[in-house]
């Protein structure tokens, strides 16, 4: 049994490696920032990012919620296409000023999430609300797809 001895690392170090974890995702975003960038895009294999989504359903409508901060309402697009609701927009990069900051970690770009719903939509009723970073999408389910209560008789 070999026994190993814990290294402690300084401040320093540890900045150090966080900077090269930083300095490495960077490389790895240009590389789908190439002119093969549309080709792979457009398979759907990979996208600069993607909003994280909740989903909740109750007896008449499905919720879907996503997670858009810093996008204006006018840059995402929502449709709703045989049962699957698509969000997809664009978030600019803000303009770099060189006085002001060294490293950008937010997600820039295009992005598209698509959810298949397991039941049909009434579309004439969907809506949809955008606050503080949040979109919201109200799908009522079509009069066939809501459950119904059955009365049983005595004969």
């Amino acid at each position: 049994m070999n026994i190993q001895r814990f290294q402690r690392y300084s401040q320093p170090e540890l900045s150090r490696a966080f900077d090269r974890l930083a300095t490495l995702r960077e490389e790895t975003d240009s590389l789908f920032n190439t002119p093969f960038s549309p080709f792979f895009r457009t398979s759907g294999s990979f996208s600069t990012w993607s909003p994280a989504v909740d989903v909740y359903e109750d007896k008449d409508q499905f919720t879907v919620i996503a997670e858009v901060p810093g996008m204006k309402k006018e840059a995402l697009n929502l449709t709703l296409q045989n049962g699957v609701l698509t969000i997809s927009g664009e978030r600019e990069r803000e303009e770099k000023k060189p006085d002001q900051g060294f490293r950008s970690e937010r997600f820039v770009g295009r992005f598209q999430r698509s959810i298949t719903l397991p039941a049909s939509i009434d579309p004439s009723g969907v809506k949809a609300t955008y606050q503080d970073g949040l979109l919201k999408v109200m799908l009522p389910k079509s009069e066939e797809a809501k459950p119904k209560q059955i009365e049983v008789s005595v004969s």
